[in-house]
């Protein structure tokens, strides 16, 4: 017995002192092991960095706990996880899960107060075993740092897809957007973004949405090019100060010194975001008594400029049978007034196909006549971001174009082989100047006939960008149809174009994870559910209680002896 405790002695010593040992070694070397197959929590490059900019106390309130169906479940859990992650790289990461609807007598008062502050909830069905019951949820957090908030969404909306679908999608989401929460508030504002004016762009009330939400990460400010009539030079170097300029839908022709200034902005190493027509048209122009109007073509004297940096945008209108619909009046005027929602095929709805961090998980686009893009040969690399589905086509102008277009079921045959039309192209490399051995419009020493490695997007559409207004003319949330409530992918889709313009820290990189999430099918459970049960429930204590008596006839057989 002495030797037997002797022996028992030297190894709880031995353990105590393995356990010492890496203990110590953990408190000096830090490592988390990521053992699942699409390394889910495994953090980027860029959100540590991010993360180690944290040097306060960051506290997120989550509003994800209450009764949920599982793939919500999932999503709740899903979350904590890797707010875990966040949490053990940096020990001033907090976060709590609310239940907001906690409190029934205040229920109505939370709902509004959350609604107001942009904090959509949704309704969810519970369906347990045939009996339905509706919960509201809250897919949100907010995210609190020094006395600076940020709303955290959790729940991408994607048309047309199931609630299952919408989750695996925001599960691949929550890295970039907590990390770009903590990147919003967390990090100081240092790029400027200028807004270009003078040739008849949108106005700020006509795209405050998507400036609202530039300015939560970047300075912003208007540019009006009219000042380079008289100080050209003077316009120039100003204009170089930004790090973006967005060109957004101008419909008056730009003057050859303000193509100049434009230009050499662009060879500094300014980015440009351009969201350009090139037929005139507008929507309101078919509200008339016939419900008809003309689009015609007019030049902004820009063809030359993005022929040199290599796209062209043609004329032309894309009809494509993968519409956005309008809501067009039916019945007698008055209080019996109907509307109703037709295809609109000059509306194009366009689903990114192209794997670039940019439309990455982006819902569909909405476009509003987008013209035709072609690529051109000239040592830049170019990606399409966004493009018309298989069956659409362009149509020349100038072409009437009416509402009775609605009542037209056209033959897909009509548009076999002419669809995929670029619509969104990204430019990158050292983009050369159209004033490049021509007599410049106006002297500047500082000339740069091939510029620095630079990039930018062209969009041939300028209503990607423009928000609606409410009936009393305060912005509606950009991407939102207030005729059709329906929610596009265009808010998102324009913040990413900027993030990537502006982007020297790889937040938007984060994108691109792809994560696979196995999700329970309901219909298949209902059918097996007391199978289910069986497995799940019993078969654990089954094994369990055959590991009791194997184990409990060893003992006895063993000390019997």
């Amino acid at each position: 017995m002495k030797a037997a405790t002797k022996n028992n002695l030297q190894h709880l010593g031995f353990i105590i002192a393995v356990l010492v040992v890496v203990n110590f070694v953990g408190s000096k070397y830090f490592e988390r092991f990521d053992l699942t197959a699409d390394k889910r929590y495994t953090l980027s490059k860029t959100s540590l960095q991010i993360l180690a900019e944290v040097k306060e106390p960051l506290i997120i309130d989550v509003f994800l706990k209450g009764q949920f169906p599982g793939e919500f479940r999932k999503l709740q859990i899903e979350t904590q996880q890797i707010l875990e992650e966040f949490k053990a790289y940096n020990k001033n990461i907090t976060f709590q899960f609310v239940n907001p609807l906690e409190n029934e007598d205040e229920r109505d008062t939370i709902m509004s107060s959350f609604i107001q502050r942009g904090l959509t909830p949704i309704n969810v069905t519970m369906d347990d075993k045939g009996k339905q019951t509706q919960e509201v949820v809250f897919p949100w957090a907010i995210a609190t740092y020094q006395q600076h908030s940020v709303k955290v969404p959790l729940l991408k909306n994607l048309m047309g897809a199931t609630t299952a679908e919408k989750v695996v999608t925001s599960v691949q989401h929550l890295e970039y957007a907590f990390a770009n929460a903590f990147n919003t508030i967390a990090k100081a504002k240092e790029k400027k973004v200028a807004v270009i004016k003078g040739n008849g762009e949108l106005r700020d009330l006509q795209m405050a949405d998507f400036i609202k939400q530039v300015r939560e990460n970047y300075y912003i400010g208007t540019f009006t090019l009219d000042s380079v009539a008289k100080k050209p030079n003077e316009s120039l170097a100003y204009l170089k100060k930004y790090d973006l300029a967005i060109i957004a839908k101008p419909t008056e022709k730009f003057s050859d010194e303000e193509k100049l200034v434009l230009d050499q902005f662009v060879a500094n190493g300014g980015k440009t975001l351009w969201l350009v027509d090139q037929v005139n048209i507008e929507m309101d122009s078919l509200y008339n008594e016939n419900g008809s109007t003309l689009a015609f073509p007019f030049d902004l004297n820009l063809n030359d400029l993005f022929f040199k940096y290599g796209v062209r945008i043609n004329p032309t209108l894309i009809k494509d049978l993968m519409a956005t619909p309008i809501a067009l009046a039916s019945g007698d005027k008055g209080s019996a007034t109907q509307y109703t929602q037709y295809p609109w095929f000059y509306s194009p709805m366009v689903y990114p196909a192209s794997k670039n961090p940019i439309v990455s998980n982006v819902d569909g686009i909405k476009f509003e006549f987008a013209n035709g893009i072609d690529t051109l040969k000239n040592g830049i690399k170019k990606t399409v971001l966004l493009k018309s589905s298989p069956y659409s086509k362009t149509v020349g102008t100038p072409v009437e174009v009416n509402l009775n277009m609605v009542t037209e079921r056209p033959e897909q045959s009509e548009f076999t082989g002419k669809g995929n039309i670029p619509v969104a192209v990204l430019l990158e490399g050292k983009f050369h100047s159209v004033y490049q051995n021509r007599v410049l419009p106006f002297p500047e020493k500082t000339f740069m006939a091939e510029g620095k490695n630079n990039k930018m997007i062209v969009i041939s559409d300028g209503d990607v960008i423009r928000n609606q207004l409410d009936k009393n003319y305060q912005p509606l949330e950009l991407g939102y149809d207030k005729w059709t409530n329906k929610f596009y992918g265009n808010k998102e889709f324009l913040m990413n174009c900027v993030n990537y313009l502006l982007d020297d820290n790889g937040l938007i990189n984060i994108r691109s994870k792809e994560v696979s999430l196995p999700i329970l099918d309901k219909e298949k459970v209902y059918a097996n559910y007391t199978r289910s049960q069986v497995i799940t429930v019993g078969l654990p204590i089954v094994v369990l209680a055959l590991f009791g008596i194997v184990f409990t006839f060893a003992r006895k057989r063993k000390y019997a002896r």
